[in-house]
């Protein structure tokens, strides 16, 4: 008869990226920059949102932002042609993801000299980039209403890890059966201490809540 093995492993496999992002935490920290990253599904309108929002903020404070992509640069040039704020792209090689080891590289080819809010633009996925801190002070995830009431359901660990919550593409609500208050049920029942706010970036609604926030995390 064979013999079967058991072994346990009690050190997190992610512990030596938990130290990088903590590193990266600590090191932004110290440069008095605040560091978000934005994580969403492919259409939920990431760079539309960041756009406006770095149009409201950018008079105010110094933004940075690098976007995470398989292959292209089309949304860093989005941002920097609607903007005029720096940014790079950054290419994952092909995976779901971007983990912190990636995202300390990526800063120190940036350079993050004379920046107060750094924004990461994670790649499209709801799955891998929830598992894979990258160093961000804050996670911030973007649920569009066209996606349904039922994603935190299905997606449970993004909106477990993400700090604030925004439900983005107001301005469709009424072409979707969409709930909002089972949405907002949801994500409380998965994350009670998530920041939830409303938005449609198209109309300017609800953005100046979500500006305020930045302002307030802002050291200065």
């Amino acid at each position: 008869m064979s013999e079967v093995r058991t072994i346990e492993i009690n050190e997190s496999v992610f512990a030596t990226n938990e130290k990088e992002a903590d590193a990266i935490r600590s090191m932004l920290s110290d440069r008095g920059i605040f560091f978000v990253n934005v994580m969403s599904s492919p259409g939920s309108g990431k760079t539309t949102f960041l756009t406006a929002l770095i149009n409201m903020l950018k008079n105010e404070i110094k933004i940075a932002e690098m976007d995470v992509d398989i292959k292209s640069d089309l949304d860093a040039k989005k941002v920097a042609d609607a903007t005029g704020v720096r940014c790079l792209q950054i290419h994952n090689g092909g995976l779901c993801h971007i983990d912190a080891d990636m995202t300390s590289r990526a800063i120190a080819q940036f350079g993050v000299d004379d920046v107060e809010l750094l924004i990461l633009e994670n790649i499209g996925n709801l799955v891998c980039p929830a598992e894979f801190d990258t160093g961000a002070h804050k996670n911030i995830m973007l649920f569009s209403i066209p996606e349904g009431d039922d994603k935190p359901l299905k997606y449970p660990l993004m909106y477990e890890v993400s700090d604030v919550v925004i439900i983005t593409k107001l301005d469709t609500k009424e072409f979707f059966d969409f709930d909002m208050d089972l949405a907002k049920e949801h994500i409380r029942e998965l994350n009670p201490n998530a920041i939830i706010f409303e938005v449609s970036a198209k109309t300017g609604e609800g953005m100046e809540e979500v500006a305020d926030y930045f302002r307030a995390h802002i050291n200065r």
